[in-house]
């Protein structure tokens, strides 16, 4: 489903002529195929919509800590580049959930779990993704779920 949406939009974004959609698409679809061809090599199948939302969060991911550094080393056009990149792969992910959204989400699942300490952490973040895949991000949520935890 995800792959025909992002297929759809390459086509488009070349009738449209619009470049910096167009190349950013493309480069998804490269992540993808590159990603179904690393599981065809250990003998997985190939990814389904929630292997490809986690990448599509990697990618957006690499190209925040890219922002940074180009705003640290004072190159505006390309940090200007790579958020118009995130606004595009951002486009396929769905709504993010606010804070507070993940804070209530990760107590319901620590109270669904029976989580009782740091040694449950594992279980707690593993029912998360699986519940709430491309909706919250992980690095955050971990802090979050440790906190609830230790507290």
């Amino acid at each position: 489903m995800l792959r025909d949406n992002i297929n759809t939009a390459v086509k488009e974004a070349m009738k449209a002529k619009d470049e910096r959609k167009l190349s950013t698409l493309r480069m998804v679809n490269a992540a993808i195929k590159n990603a179904d061809i690393e599981a065809r090599g250990q003998g997985k199948p190939p990814l389904s919509d929630d292997d490809l939302l986690g990448l599509l969060q990697k990618m957006i991911k690499q190209r925040q800590e890219s922002v940074l550094l180009y705003d640290k080393g004072g190159r505006a056009e390309l940090a200007a580049q790579e958020r118009e990149e995130i606004a595009v792969i951002s486009a396929y992910l769905p709504k993010q959930m606010s804070d507070d959204e993940v804070k209530a989400a990760i107590a319901a699942v620590i109270q669904d779990t029976g989580a009782a300490g740091i040694k449950d952490m594992g279980k707690v973040i593993a029912a998360l993704k699986a519940k709430y895949a491309g909706q919250m991000d992980f690095g955050k949520a971990s802090g979050l779920v440790k906190a609830a935890l230790a507290g």
